[in-house]
C-alpha cells in the first residue's frame, strides 16, 4: 500500500497521528476525508491544513510568471532514472511517517535561508542546495566545502563511512523540493547525490515545490 492510500485509510478509519476533525461542510479539507496532518517543526506541533479564508491569495513571491532561463528553466517531469516525482499527498504521507517516529525518511527544503523566512513546509528540514552542490563532479577540490558536504551526508542523511568510502546502505529516503517547477536547486542536488552514489530509489522529488504548495492553500511556517 503506498503512502497516499495509507494516509487516506488512516484518516478514514483510525485518525492516528492526524488532526482529523472532520467537519462536514467546512469545504477546506485536504481531501474529502482528511482535514489536517499534524507534524513536528522545530520542536513544535503544527497542523497542516488548507486555508479557509475565501479571500486568501497566493504570496507575492510566487505570482511572478516571467523568470529568465537560465537559471530558472522549466524542469522535466522526471529528474533522473529511478527517482520518483511526487505530489502534495505523497509529501504529506512522508511527513506523517516522520511524525510517527520514522527516522529513515526526511523532507528537505533545498532553498537558501532568505527563502525559508518567506515560508516553508512544516516538518521539513532546510539543507541549502549550495551546501550539497559544491562539486557536481565529485572531485571535492575545495576542502572546506567538501567537509561540509561530508558532514551533511554522514550526520544528517544517514550515510556511513566504511574504510574511507561512503556506504549508502542505511541512507535515509529523501523528499526534496525547492521553489517550484522552474527552480533547479532540488533537482540539481538530486543529480549530485546520485553522482556520489546515493541510491536513486531513496530520492523523491516534489517538483511542484513551494509554488504548488502555497497555490493549494496549504500551511507554511516561516522558520
Amino acid at each position: 500500500m503506498n503512502f497516499v492510500k495509507a494516509l487516506m485509510l488512516t484518516a478514514l478509519v483510525s485518525g492516528v497521528a492526524l488532526t482529523t476533525q472532520l467537519r462536514a461542510g467546512d469545504g477546506n479539507q485536504i481531501t474529502p476525508g482528511l482535514q489536517a496532518v499534524e507534524v513536528m517543526h522545530k520542536g513544535e506541533k503544527v497542523a497542516i491544513t488548507r486555508a479557509d479564508d475565501k479571500s486568501a491569495m497566493i504570496p507575492k513571491a510566487f505570482t511572478k510568471v516571467a523568470r529568465h532561463c537560465p537559471p530558472f528553466c522549466i524542469q522535466p517531469a522526471t529528474v533522473a532514472p529511478g527517482v520518483e516525482t511526487v505530489g502534495e499527498l505523497e509529501v504529506l504521507g512522508y511527513l506523517k511517517r516522520i511524525g510517527d517516529g520514522d527516522r529513515k525518511a526526511m523532507v528537505i527544503d533545498s532553498r537558501t535561508p532568505e527563502w525559508i523566512i518567506r515560508g516553508t513546509i512544516p516538518g521539513s528540514v532546510n539543507i541549502p542546495w549550495n551546501k550539497i552542490n559544491v562539486d557536481i563532479q565529485g572531485t571535492f577540490e575545495i576542502a572546506a566545502e567538501a567537509n561540509t558536504l561530508h558532514d551533511i551526508l554522514t550526520e544528517q542523511l544517514g550515510v556511513q563511512e566504511v574504510n574511507g568510502n561512503l556506504d549508502f546502505r542505511n541512507a535515509k529516503t529523501l523528499v526534496m523540493f525547492c521553489n517550484g517547477s522552474w527552480c533547479p536547486q532540488s533537482s540539481t542536488n538530486i543529480k549530485t547525490l546520485i553522482n556520489l552514489g546515493y541510491p536513486a530509489y531513496k530520492l523523491k522529488w516534489y517538483r511542484g515545490g513551494m509554488q504548488d504548495w502555497v497555490s493549494l492553500g496549504l500551511t507554511t511556517v516561516n522558520k
